[in-house]
């Protein structure tokens, strides 16, 4: 078993290396625009699993998985020679979901913007059910003595301490 550190260090390097790879050595005419987005390494570090994205339509996606599961060998072979680890990890290709759930997102987005806009449109001209300010505020009398006076009671006006102003 190994740390969760260097389980994260080998996955980014196996990222590196196999995006490099992709990019330069696999010469697959049916490989279209790919990035490797992610890898992801078992603790024991014999199992990579790595994700990507293709650029273009279904045709191209399904070309491009073709042509990653037909170089794994060689990209196996790569990762191997350029990690120096006992036992190179198998690698297994997965198409990332990042681009379908980003339109989902913004899908979700833009209709939280609507239903905002709905709720703004139908408050412009609205009217409170009851009284503009709906709190009750207790009633001050003014006294003889030009003291104000609630309930019978005179208000001491007192500072942030608690003392006394009126002196």
């Amino acid at each position: 078993m190994s740390s969760e550190a260097r389980q994260r260090k080998m996955a980014d390097r196996i990222k590196v290396i196999v995006a490099e790879a992709v990019e330069r050595r696999i010469k697959d005419p049916r490989l279209g625009f790919v990035t490797i987005t992610d890898v992801r390494v078992s603790t024991d570090l014999r199992d990579a699993s790595v994700f990507y994205t293709v650029f273009g339509d279904d045709e191209s996606r399904q070309s491009t998985a073709a042509a990653l599961e037909s170089a794994r060998g060689m990209l196996r072979t790569e990762v191997g020679r350029q990690t120096g680890l006992k036992f190179t990890p198998s690698l297994a290709f997965f198409p990332d979901a990042i681009p379908e759930n980003a339109k989902l997102v913004d899908e979700l987005l833009r209709a939280a913007a609507e239903a905002d806009a709905h709720v703004h449109r139908q408050a412009v001209g609205a009217q409170y059910a009851g009284e503009a300010d709906p709190y009750r505020h207790p009633r001050v009398e003014e006294d003889d003595e030009d003291e104000a006076v609630e309930g019978g009671e005179p208000v001491v006006e007192t500072d942030v301490d608690g003392a006394d102003k009126s002196s």
